[in-house]
């Protein structure tokens, strides 16, 4: 397994900080994380049913999402994953949601890890 470095734009939230206070930066960016983590599992799922159009949307909504607090990693992973999908190669699109997979997690964890959030 590969490793990926988490990439999280910390500029990205501090904007969201000073617009919504820490206790409404706080609430959203737990709420993105959830649906973050919500949305990777469905993606795995639907790559394994080859339902590729839902998975294509998956991607798209994960772009938005992950830019909102600040997981440009991830953005661009999933930018890759809806590529491959427009462009039928199964080849790439097994190895770009992979890395899909492994960057979302690293992201969701250095998130945590950042915010000294508790399980």
């Amino acid at each position: 397994m590969q490793d990926e470095t988490a990439c999280l734009d910390h500029d990205q939230l501090g904007s969201l900080y000073a617009q919504l206070g820490a206790v409404g930066a706080e609430d959203v960016v737990r709420r993105t994380m959830e649906e973050l983590a919500l949305r990777l599992t469905h993606a795995e799922r639907q790559y394994r049913s080859c339902e590729f159009d839902a998975l294509r949307k998956s991607a798209a909504s994960l772009i938005a999402i992950a830019e909102q607090i600040g997981m440009q990693k991830v953005s661009m992973v999933a930018e890759d994953v809806a590529i491959s999908v427009d462009q039928g190669d199964e080849v790439a699109l097994a190895a770009t949601l992979s890395r899909l997979l492994r960057v979302g997690e690293g992201s969701l964890t250095a998130m945590w890890d950042l915010q000294d959030f508790t399980v």
